[in-house]
């Protein structure tokens, strides 16, 4: 590598600065406008650099979102690519002089920096498939309707148990009926004025439900509606508005069931999946949340690699007579919690992830520990599925 190019993404243009780097000498630093015209005017200076100096490697600090042309430009260029997270182009600048002082350019250039001297351990960016593409679309796209969900289904609880907390405490927004029962009745009279046989009629309606469900709910209803005589202020405003948000929360169930089949139809065509969810725990959401977040293992040589991106890799603190290991605060969330539920899913359906637990159990750990260490343990498992290309298979797991 003899041409670090630094590239700090926004996104109505790029900045871009193109660094020797055995001297560390600027070559060019400029403004690149986020489209097709001003990227290839990029990558024929870069081109131009490598005639002239030798190989390059750029750095990206965002992968994908605004970056996504920019990425795949030079991907398709042939330009090797990595990834320079904004965290360390942040810490790196602020070590300089005047490190306070942020800019773009300042930042394209500490990025290149960080190619000069950190080139060996940066990840290297691959080009994304079309399965690994919609992959991510459609699992960031499940991600926000769940926490919209989350937040509709909050909002509607503290409004219903702001004017009927009997129904608040015995109902479950989160199901089918549940939801479907509070598009239409919420106030105490409104349940008492439709009585068993109207309500229950009217839940038959919205779905293929259990008699002995629709049974329990409605006298459920019926007994917090007769407890509760009183009007509360604002009340018919409120339960217009949980109405809406019952039914938003039903069709926000319909879009979840079209975006897991969608997911599931995806997850049949890409190649790593059938593999990753042979490893017990790892179903269909948490395979697809996987490849969205590491898009295979190409990025990780190791498992261990694989463990510190994710958080689970123990951390070296060594400072003259100190030397102990600790558990890593920094890492990627997410690929931390696929691990850790994964896990946990494991404990009852793998012997072999059931007895790891039990013998850490054993030795001392609590619980999150011994859940941990078990998930630590299944990143190297994961890996060599993949590296191998052979599925999970118990016997080999329990001989291990």
């Amino acid at each position: 590598m003899a041409v670090a190019v630094g590239v700090d993404v926004a996104k109505e243009f790029h900045w871009a600065v193109l660094v020797h780097a055995e001297t560390g000498r600027v070559l060019a630093s400029r403004k690149v406008d986020n489209d097709p015209t001003a990227i290839q005017a990029l990558i024929d200076e870069i081109r131009a650099a490598e005639a002239e100096h030798g190989p390059a490697t750029a750095a990206v600090d965002v992968l994908g979102g605004i970056a996504g042309l920019l990425q795949v430009m030079l991907l398709d260029a042939g330009v090797r690519l990595v990834h320079v997270p904004g965290l360390a182009v942040n810490r790196a600048r602020r070590a300089t002089r005047g490190g306070e002082h942020k800019s773009d350019p300042r930042d394209a250039k500490v990025i290149a920096d960080q190619i000069r001297w950190r080139a060996d351990e940066l990840r290297t960016i691959e080009p994304a498939t079309e399965a690994d593409s919609e992959v991510r679309l459609l699992v960031g796209r499940r991600r926000e309707l769940v926490v919209e969900q989350t937040r509709r289904i909050g909002r509607l609880r503290d409004l219903l148990a702001s004017i009927h907390p009997g129904l608040e405490r015995v109902i479950e927004p989160t199901h089918k009926i549940d939801a479907a029962l509070l598009a239409r009745y919420v106030t105490p009279a409104e349940i008492r004025r439709a009585g068993r046989r109207r309500i229950s009629e009217y839940l038959r309606t919205t779905g293929r439900h259990n008699t002995t469900v629709i049974d329990a709910l409605v006298d459920k209803a019926l007994t917090a509606a007769s407890a509760q005589h009183v009007t509360v202020p604002g009340e018919t405003v409120a339960a217009d508005i949980v109405r809406d948000l019952a039914r938003e929360t039903l069709t926000c169930r319909d879009k979840l069931a079209d975006l897991d089949k969608r997911i599931h139809e995806v997850l049949e065509r890409h190649p790593d999946a059938a593999l990753i969810q042979s490893l017990p725990g790892m179903r269909a959401t948490l395979t697809a949340e996987f490849l969205a977040v590491a898009g295979g293992i190409t990025r990780f040589p190791t498992g261990d690699q694989l463990a510190s991106a994710a958080g689970l890799a123990p951390v070296l603190q060594q400072s003259g007579k100190m030397h102990y290991l600790r558990r890593a605060t920094s890492g990627d969330k997410t690929l931390k919690r696929i691990f850790y539920q994964s896990a946990f899913c494991a404990l009852q359906r793998d012997p072999a992830s059931r007895t790891f637990y039990d013998r850490k159990r054993a030795e001392g750990k609590r619980h999150h520990q011994a859940l941990i260490a078990l998930a630590r343990r299944r990143i190297n498992v994961l890996h060599a599925i993949l590296r191998t290309r052979q599925p999970y298979r118990l016997d080999h797991a329990l001989a291990a």
